[in-house]
């Protein structure tokens, strides 16, 4: 433990390498999703649908690069996989069903990064973090109401 730390929320605080590992997933994650995300957007017809999708995948394309910054800070090679998610929400034919598919994808990044954030003692690192939830709260609602408002 270092000096000044509370001893009560050591247990709280990410090691070095299980916030490398945790980025990492994250950015898996969101590249898994900027890649559906571009596919889904290629395979629409000009609609507000697609102006949504190239949306969100320009979302998480900001969000890999940004990740992929906060993980080179740590003179660390970032992962080059590409999330699970990709291959399973690519094999979904139906676009409505794939892009609810895609926001329950981006409420398991929502669920990790609140569960990460508060561990996390970076200030700058926390903010762009709290950043990217923020984001990936607005992209669901915005998905959300694009199947509420469509017939």
């Amino acid at each position: 433990m270092t000096p000044g730390q509370n001893p009560s929320h050591h247990a709280d605080i990410l090691s070095q390498s299980e916030l490398i590992s945790a980025l990492n997933e994250l950015l898996e994650a969101e590249r898994a999703g900027a890649r559906v995300t571009l596919e889904t957007s290629q395979q629409l017809d000009k609609s507000e649908m697609q102006d949504l999708v190239s949306e969100i995948q320009r979302d998480e394309v900001r969000w890999c690069k940004t990740l992929l910054s906060i993980i080179r800070t740590f003179q660390i090679t970032p992962s080059t996989e590409t999330g699970a998610f990709y291959e399973k929400a690519i094999a979904i034919p139906d676009i409505s069903e794939r892009m609810l598919f895609i926001n329950r994808g981006q409420g398991w990044v929502v669920k990790r990064l609140e569960n990460l954030i508060p561990r996390v003692t970076d200030i700058h690192i926390r903010s762009k973090l709290q950043a990217m939830l923020e984001s990936h709260r607005l992209n669901i609602d915005r998905v959300n109401q694009q199947f509420q408002s469509s017939p």
